[in-house]
């Protein structure tokens, strides 16, 4: 499903009715950029970011922008099923896990207390060409293993056929967010010296790749995304340990794992191009992905149809409808505990603070789902059972 706007230099493809006035308009400030390829992607998420709106797809020639990919580079999903059948685990057990999970996983902004092992850091066999993960290096081996805050959480689900799956989102901590503001000033300090036509307050500051700092950023860039995936990877190890610990006998299924906040070279239009996917995620035909909705809401698994007009990319997610900030001062927290505890969900709502990640504060995951039949195949519905979060 495709809404067109033409009113730029390039076209705007929407998968949406209407997206709202700021991540329209950035979307508008994508367009009108001299390098922008083809045509600018929405997808049914779509809403305000900083520079580029979240849930948007940018196709660039030979430039990138460090704000196009975000401050959590790599963050993403990975998911696994169990051979467990939910009805098997009483409510005494999800607690026993869920507290159990709160034990070995740090959430929000804390740490593990001593270094991970290195080996399960990406390897790479000179950092010191990679300038800020080589200063932030030492640091991050603390973060390895770590939930984070904001709208990461851990959750148990359950499919259609009642087993269980755990379901993890996370990024690249303190990593990607150093990386990312290192090399967004410095790009709005080489547009500044090379008298870019680019506005400033469109905050896309971008780097050719003609330059040695692109590159540098692109490396950086590539090293957060594989500590992400390292990070999601151990987090679901102590998760596992944890769910073995109560349930005996458990078997896992291999872990599906997709990014949604990187840039990549590919082929488009038989163009190669550097995609910049800021709250989408890669569904090319035949690739298996996870969309997850709110925590009071159905997650799904699905399978690419390589549509080539959305670059090939679908939703990251159900996108959010209230700010963070809105959601806080106008949502009740006793309504949307009510609501979660009425569908048996062991939820994360505790204080006023905790309605920025509210269900309320999403869009409705089933009309975003329909908004993307074109791009992606459902294959699993999960429902939550318990969530935790930062």
């Amino acid at each position: 499903m495709q809404k067109i706007i033409n009113t730029e230099k390039i076209p705007i493809k929407m998968w949406l009715d209407e997206a709202e006035d700021g991540a329209l308009q950035q979307a508008r400030n994508l367009a009108n950029l001299s390098f922008a390829f083809r045509h600018i992607a929405l997808m049914p998420d779509c809403h305000q970011g900083y520079g580029m709106p979240i849930g948007g797809v940018l196709a660039t020639k030979n430039v990138i922008i460090p704000n196009a990919v975000g401050v959590d580079i790599g963050c993403g999903m990975c998911a696994t099923k169990t051979n467990i059948i939910v009805e098997t685990i009483t409510k005494e057990q999800l607690i026993k896990i869920m507290n159990g999970i709160r034990r070995v996983v740090p959430l929000g902004f804390e740490h593990h207390q001593h270094p991970q092992n290195k080996d399960l850091m990406p390897q790479d066999d000179n950092l010191d060409h990679l300038v800020i993960v080589n200063q932030e290096y030492s640091s991050a081996l603390k973060q390895l293993g770590t939930l984070g805050g904001g709208n990461h959480f851990i959750e148990l689900q359950k499919d259609g056929n009642n087993y269980l799956w755990i379901m993890i989102h996370s990024g690249s901590r303190n990593f990607g967010f150093k990386v990312a503001t290192h090399y967004n000033r410095l790009a709005k300090k080489i547009n500044a010296q090379e008298k870019s036509s680019v506005p400033i307050a469109f905050d896309l500051a971008y780097i050719d790749f003609d330059r040695e700092e692109a590159r540098r950023y692109f490396q950086e860039m590539n090293y957060c995304t594989a500590f992400a995936w390292a990070n999601r990877k151990l987090i679901m190890e102590n998760v596992q340990k944890v769910v073995v610990e109560e349930i005996k006998n458990v078997l896992f299924d291999d872990l599906i794992n997709i990014a949604h906040n990187y840039a990549i070279e590919e082929k488009h239009f038989g163009t190669n191009v550097i995609v910049h996917r800021k709250g989408a995620t890669s569904a090319k035909k035949g690739e298996i992905g996870i969309i997850p909705g709110s925590q009071g809401t159905k997650s799904y698994i699905v399978e690419g149809l390589g549509n080539p007009e959305s670059f090939a990319s679908c939703s990251h997610g159900a996108g959010r409808i209230m700010g963070r900030k809105k959601a806080i001062a106008e949502l009740n927290l006793i309504e949307e505990q009510q609501k979660l505890e009425q569908l048996g969900i062991l939820h994360a709502l505790r204080h006023k603070d905790d309605l920025e990640e509210a269900p309320s504060a999403y869009k409705n995951i089933d009309e975003v789902i329909a908004f993307q039949k074109d791009l992606v195949r459902v294959l699993v519905e999960l429902s939550p059972l318990a969530i935790v979060k930062g």
